[in-house]
C-alpha cells in the first residue's frame, strides 16, 4: 500500500507500509492492504505505521481527515 500523511506545512511521510494505525474520532482503527474505500475524521492521537520492511514509525497527529482508495492512503493531518 501507498501512504501520504501531510501536514499545512510540508509532507510527513511517503512510502509503502504493510499497516496503518490511526486515531479516529472514535478510536483507533487499522488499515491492512485490500482495504474498502473509506473516508474517516480523526482525532488526536499518535499514527503508527509499519513499513514494508517491518520497520515502526510513529507520528503525533491533533485531528484530520483519512481517505483509502485502491491501496492508497491519504491522510491530511493537523
Amino acid at each position: 500500500m501507498k501512504l501520504e500523511i501531510t501536514s499545512p506545512d510540508k509532507q510527513i511521510f511517503s512510502g509503502d507500509v504493510d499497516l496503518v494505525q490511526l486515531p479516529g474520532s472514535d478510536g483507533l482503527f487499522e488499515i491492512l492492504n485490500n482495504h474498502a474505500p473509506m473516508i474517516a475524521a480523526l482525532g488526536q492521537g499518535r499514527a503508527k505505521v509499519q513499513t514494508t520492511d517491518g520497520k515502526l514509525q510513529y507520528f503525533d497527529i491533533r485531528g484530520g481527515v483519512c481517505e483509502v482508495l485502491e491501496n492508497k492512503i491519504t491522510v491530511l493531518a493537523e
